[in-house]
Formats: C-alpha cells, sequence, structure tokens
C-alpha cells in the first residue's frame, strides 16, 4: 500500500473519457501552464485558499495562528503567505470554510474504496476511473499500484498526462492502463515554453513512442487563441501522421479564476473563445 498526494476526487464526471467516471486528482505538477484551471494542483505542497466573500470576520483563525499570518483591515481578510507555517490550524477553526486546505496524503487503499463505491455506474455505462492532476505522472509508484488494483477488479482506467516525465516512467503503466488522455498545448518549443514554461521535445517524443506502441490515445488541445491560437495548424500536421488518434479541442474557461483569487496568486486573463469559432476550427482541422 503506496502514499498518494491528492487534491480531490470527483464523481460522476463525464468529461474526462468514456461514460461515467471518478476522478482522482493528483497534486503537483512539472509544468506552469497560464491557463491552467486548477492552480491549487501545481505545487505539491498543502496550500490554503481564502475565499473573502464566505468570511463572517470572527477572527478566530487570528487567534489560532501561532505565527501571526491573518489579519482583517479595510480591505478585509489577508494571509501574510511569507508568515504561514502551514499548520493549517486556521482551516480546522473556520466553520465558514473561508479557509480551506488543499492537499492530501492517503494511501492507495482509501483511494480504491472511493474508486469502488461507484463501479455499478462505471459497468452500466462503460466509464471508469481517470487519473488526474496536476501530473500523476509525477507519482508513478502509487499510480502503477491503482492502475493494477483496477485492473484486477475489472475497472476501465485512463490517464491523463501531459507527458513531460521520463519515457520509463510512461513505459512502466503502459500495460496496465487502458486509456491515455494525452495533453498537446503547442507544437513550437518556443512557443510552448511560452505558455507552460517548458519546452515540449520530451512531451512530443513520448507521445510518437506511445502512438507507436499500440496505446489507446486520445489527444486533448487546450485552446487559447491569445496564447496558442497559432499552433492548431501545426498541431494538426503533426497528428495526421497518427490517423488512429483520436484529436480533442478543449477551449479556454475562466472558471479557475476564483481559485488564483483564493490562492491570492496572479492569473491570466483570457476571453473565452466564440462557440462558433471552435466548432468550425474543429471541422477544419478534424478535432472532435
Amino acid at each position: 500500500m503506496q502514499t498518494v498526494n491528492i487534491f480531490n476526487i470527483q464523481h460522476f464526471s463525464v468529461h474526462d473519457g468514456p461514460g461515467v467516471r471518478t476522478v482522482v486528482f493528483f497534486k503537483g505538477c512539472n509544468l506552469h501552464c497560464r491557463w491552467c484551471h486548477n492552480p491549487e494542483s501545481i505545487h505539491k505542497e498543502k496550500e490554503i485558499l481564502l475565499y473573502p466573500d464566505r468570511c463572517i470576520g470572527c477572527g478566530a483563525c487570528v487567534k489560532q495562528c501561532p505565527a501571526g499570518a491573518h489579519s482583517f483591515t479595510e480591505g478585509g481578510h489577508r494571509i501574510d503567505r511569507n508568515k504561514c507555517i502551514h499548520c493549517f490550524r486556521c482551516c480546522e477553526e473556520c466553520y465558514a470554510d473561508a479557509l480551506v486546505c488543499v492537499g492530501e496524503e492517503t494511501d492507495t487503499e482509501t483511494v480504491m474504496d472511493e474508486i469502488r463505491r461507484n463501479k455499478g455506474y462505471f459497468d452500466h455505462s462503460g466509464g471508469g476511473v481517470t487519473f488526474s492532476g496536476g501530473e500523476c505522472m509525477l507519482q508513478t509508484e502509487p499510480l502503477l499500484e491503482l492502475l493494477k488494483s483496477c485492473r484486477k477488479e475489472g475497472i476501465h482506467t485512463a490517464v491523463d498526462t501531459a507527458g513531460n516525465v521520463p519515457w520509463s516512467s510512461l513505459e512502466e503503466v503502459l500495460p496496465w492502463t487502458d486509456l491515455f488522455l494525452y495533453d498537446i498545448k503547442a507544437f513550437d518549443p518556443k512557443v510552448h515554453k511560452a505558455c507552460t514554461g517548458v519546452t515540449n521535445e520530451r512531451i512530443l517524443e513520448n507521445f510518437r513512442r506511445l502512438a507507436e506502441s499500440g496505446a489507446a490515445v486520445t489527444v486533448r488541445i487546450p485552446y487559447v487563441p491569445e496564447l496558442n491560437g497559432t499552433q492548431l495548424e501545426g498541431i494538426a500536421s503533426f497528428l495526421s501522421g497518427y490517423p488512429q488518434i483520436r484529436a480533442e479541442l478543449l477551449p479556454y474557461h475562466s472558471m479557475g479564476n476564483s481559485k488564483y483569487h483564493a490562492l491570492e496568486e496572479t492569473f491570466f486573463a483570457g476571453t473565452a473563445p466564440d462557440k462558433k469559432a471552435v466548432e468550425q476550427l474543429k471541422k477544419k482541422y478534424h478535432f472532435y
């Protein structure tokens, strides 16, 4: 039984692989995508989300904090994150849920118990479990244990990855994974680095090796017009060499912005693309 670092388990998802799915979100990522809608997934350490609109101003957090990190001013409730020692006593005390601890170290058997709860829905809908993040491939050992347990119990598995890991890690989970949901965020290495903080040579090479191995792969392309809007033609041309691979276009949305506010971090404020324009791009490049 392995220890695994997660930040959420979402039940009854219909957007992360076939059928009704349970999605296990691993904490920690080695990309920093400017449009990330799960910013709480990037750092592997536990974090505090502060939702000022929920705060009732009771001051319990101030009394509980041994580091004096909480304060109330005319601007509202603030956390001095340089002072915070991450004891999370404030989150335990906040019954208004204005302060939320995100991140949990648990064991693989506890995660499997959550997955098993919905096996009836999986069987009826052709669904299963999707391991996502963050980047689930950064915790290969617990991921592999979960994949093997699911295979033993007849539960369909999907691994949602950006592919920025050694090939040996993907090779290890390959025999136990039913479907890879593989992100390709840009084709030009310079654009990819500008968008995510890293270049994409390893990502594209890992994709080639996965595709040539015969693995079931669905490519997912986040579409953020201001950042990678010029990249769709290059991605489509690259994928034309793999006609067996389905590619999905995922238009940018701003639903993660509230989490950036709660982390008190700056964020990219993009514009959601026009739905008709997205449909035209799907037809033009044979995306779904």
